[in-house]
């Protein structure tokens, strides 16, 4: 059309005037006029910017020897990430670690149940050790003890496993002796007000509600904290912590014994504390988390002496207060 000649005035139309006519822009009509490439097939995206200093196979691979060599199962992209930076000195972002371990289908296959939104504004993290402790049960079944009773004593702050006891019945006396267990290792004693200052959260159950509980917990000096009623969230650290638990120790596993509990829940507390990695404490395990604060506090034991990974301690005198 362009080509053909008017009429009217003898001269050629031209690209602009029938462009202009038909509504279409000039690098339409230039750009279909290109010859057709040789291959229709889609160009594969290319990277933008500069390449990283660790390619995605290298990367990879990487992934691959991290969760050979970890002892837990059924671990997100985070806390590879932080031990592929910490441990491997690999600098990448976590939205690429997760990206490959989505693609290769790494991604631990335990997902958290979607809640409707409440009033509870969800944040129950202290800024102190030995400020808030959290307790609560479980049951765990074996072949020949049927379900046995696991209490357990976490701490707010770094979700430290302080105390457990496991047992054959669930009542008020045994709820007690996770919790003894906790004051001792903190305090070092369970004399009266050992435990002054801390309070302890707890749901409604029978055996944390009885009197020779709640009179128990008073005697150490501590203040209960009552979460709210059918909403497990409000004890949401202790309830997180038994559910790593269940997923390193109970599911996939028979128990013949209560022996063979006490067993593991033991094996389970140690490297737990030690080596779990928590997103809130900036992604290190509890005890990284209290000997940082310990550090930050500048106390020192004396005499060259270990420093204890227990008490409140006082910045001002360098000594564990109640």
């Amino acid at each position: 059309m362009a080509q053909a000649t008017s009429p009217a005035s003898g001269q050629r139309y031209g690209v602009q005037r029938v462009c202009q006519a038909w509504g279409v822009p000039r690098s339409s009509f230039y750009a279909a006029r290109q010859p057709a490439p040789a291959s229709t097939l889609p160009r594969p995206p290319v990277r933008r910017g500069p390449k990283p200093a660790i390619s995605d196979e290298a990367l990879l691979a990487a992934i691959w020897q991290d969760l050979a060599c970890s002892p837990w199962t059924g671990e997100g992209h985070r806390k590879v990430w932080a031990r592929l930076r910490v441990r491997d000195a690999i600098r990448v972002s976590a939205k690429r670690v997760l990206r490959l371990m989505r693609e290769h289908a790494l991604l631990s296959p335990h997902r958290a149940r979607q809640r409707n939104e409440t009033a509870h504004d969800r944040h129950i993290i202290t800024k102190a050790p030995n400020l808030m402790w959290a307790t609560d049960a479980t049951q765990i079944t074996t072949v020949q003890d049927g379900k046995v009773w696991l209490f357990g004593v976490a701490e707010h702050w770094n979700a430290e496993l302080l105390g457990w006891h496991v047992t054959k019945s669930g009542t008020r006396f045994e709820a007690t002796q996770a919790l003894g267990m906790a004051i001792r290792q903190q305090f070092g004693h369970l004399s009266a007000d050992a435990a002054r200052g801390v309070a302890l959260r707890h749901d409604h159950g029978s055996n944390f509600m009885a009197d020779h509980f709640q009179k128990q917990i008073r005697f150490w000096g501590m203040a209960p904290s009552y979460a709210f009623v059918a909403e497990p969230e409000t004890n949401g650290v202790i309830e997180r912590l038994f559910r790593t638990l269940k997923e390193q120790i109970v599911h996939g596993r028979i128990f013949q014994t209560i022996d063979e509990v006490r067993d593991a829940v033991r094996a389970f507390a140690v490297r737990y504390n030690a080596e779990w990695l928590i997103e809130k404490n900036g992604h290190r395990s509890p005890l990284d988390m209290r000997a940082a604060w310990l550090d930050q506090m500048g106390w020192t034991a004396p005499n060259g002496i270990d420093v204890p990974r227990c008490g409140r301690l006082n910045p001002q005198r360098g000594s564990r207060s109640r």
